[in-house]
């Protein structure tokens, strides 16, 4: 079962990597936080294996993984930032300095649009992710547990946001 297991793992990350790169970005943002998301969703992915039945397509078992994952790892951040936050003073919180000045524009635009995409709710960030990566919404359905006619009522809702969010970003480009 064990090689069974680490050929099926292999095969997904040649796979699919590029979908858990995609969710990666969309819930971290510094590099060290997206190293250590993308390890998790790994480790979680390996773990998940001898769940998966081949009920529903690897991608809607990955994904449902990844962004799973995803959740849970931002709700613990999040959880230690506010601890954090308590205990140190504000002035000694250190900042991260961006460095967009040095990025290839097309960089920076596509950092702009995962920014935007982190301020949405994290039911909506999930979702625009999904529709980015062409699913029907059967299969954001199922990966999401929620009804079709509701993946439609949220992305448009998304979309909106987004565009607010995203408003003048193609016009300085």
């Amino acid at each position: 079962m064990t090689e069974n297991r680490e050929n099926l793992f292999k095969v997904w990350f040649d796979r699919h990597k590029n979908l858990i790169f995609k969710v990666v970005n969309t819930y971290a943002a510094l590099p060290e936080d997206k190293d250590d998301l993308f390890q998790e969703v790994l480790l979680q992915l390996w773990s998940s294996i001898p769940g998966f039945q081949g009920n529903a397509k690897e991608t809607t078992w990955i994904y449902k993984v990844a962004l799973n994952t995803a959740l849970v790892w931002k709700r613990k951040k999040n959880a230690k930032k506010r601890f954090r936050a308590e205990i140190l003073e504000t002035g000694q919180v250190p900042s991260v300095k961006d460095d967009y000045d040095e990025l290839p524009q097309n960089k920076q635009v596509l950092d702009q649009v995962y920014d935007a995409v982190r301020q949405l709710p994290k039911s909506e960030s999930s979702l625009v992710l999904l529709y980015l990566d062409g699913l029907s919404y059967d299969e954001m359905a199922e990966v999401l547990g929620i009804s079709k006619n509701n993946i439609g009522v949220r992305l448009n809702r998304a979309r909106k946001t987004l565009a607010q969010l995203l408003k003048g970003l193609i016009d300085d480009f």
